[in-house]
């Protein structure tokens, strides 16, 4: 018998591991980065205002909440939806979410210095060098490099980077704020939404109709990979367990390959699939021996986006 969680997860998988695939779509027509994010964010708050409205969910008014919420906001949404719709300006969607498997490396450095019981310890390095190296096969780096192609690895792993900022940020200061999931999450894309169009009305170019395809992937973007996503995971969390949640992070990288692959007939090389292993191998390094104290909390906060 299936369990019930499983359904769920593997829809997250793929909502999440389909929005590179959608991103690339986007930038491809001509939709500017900070707009493709900014777009995404705004379809994302408008369905969890929805889900909200639905279940009867406040939104929190405590000052301190928007607050941690800018700044969470910023790390987890604004920064690296921008700056992974940049790097897949150069980069195919297939080698964006093989980057995006690192997030719980970056996510652990900042855990360390943030959060007062996680600590690096030896095995935790090599794991951290190892997905290192991995990132280093997915290029292809004993080729050399081209420099658009380092460009958008650079992006994408700076995505990642404030990823691992801001879930750790959100493990210490944000996720235990009073309210629902949902009402916490429509906060926190809400605010995401507010910056970037701030930062679009300053030095943004002007938006342009990018076609009905790339209008599609933006709302599909947005409304699912965004919005509904956020509360699937935690119903997922809830009947499965932080621990098990997690793990999407290691089968969204499956999805964003075969999807690329198929819909955008972009290749798949062996230093891609190969990469992408030691990558995935450097996460389960790092977590190897968690005490069962600290296993589920640095489980919540250092899982995988997209």
């Amino acid at each position: 018998m299936v369990r019930g969680w499983v359904p769920g997860f593997v829809v997250l998988s793929a909502l999440w591991g389909s929005s590179f695939a959608l991103i690339k779509v986007a930038v491809d027509a001509g939709v500017a980065p900070l707009w493709v994010a900014l777009w995404r964010c705004l379809f994302g708050t408008l369905a969890l205002l929805a889900v909200c409205a639905v279940r009867r969910s406040p939104l929190p008014r405590d000052p301190g909440t928007w607050g941690h919420a800018l700044v969470v906001a910023a790390l987890v949404n604004a920064a690296p939806f921008a700056l992974f719709a940049h790097g897949e300006r150069y980069v195919d969607s297939v080698s964006a979410g093989v980057f995006n498997a690192t997030t719980p490396l970056p996510t652990l450095l900042f855990a360390a210095v943030l959060v007062a019981d996680e600590r690096l310890t030896a095995t935790r390095v090599a794991g951290l060098v190892l997905g290192f190296c991995g990132v280093l096969v997915v290029l292809g780096a004993w080729d050399g490099i081209a420099g658009g192609t380092l460009v958008g690895a650079l992006s994408c792993l700076a995505a990642t980077t404030c990823y691992g900022a801001g879930f750790a940020y959100t493990r210490r200061f944000f996720s235990g704020r009073p309210g629902s999931a949902a009402a916490l999450s429509a906060v926190q894309v809400g605010c995401a939404t507010a910056e970037l169009a701030a930062v679009a009305a300053v030095v943004g170019p002007a938006p342009t109709r990018p076609g009905w395809a790339a209008a599609g992937a933006l709302l599909v973007l947005g409304a699912f990979g965004t919005g509904f996503a956020y509360v699937l995971n935690l119903e997922v969390v809830r009947r499965a367990g932080a621990t098990v949640a997690s793990t999407v992070t290691y089968i969204t990288p499956l999805w964003s390959t075969a999807i690329g692959a198929v819909l955008l007939g972009e290749p798949v090389g062996w230093h891609t699939a190969a990469g992408a292993a030691l990558v995935v191998a450097g996460v389960l390094v790092t977590r190897r021996r968690a005490s069962p104290r600290s296993r589920a909390p640095r489980a919540t906060a250092s899982r995988g986006c997209a």
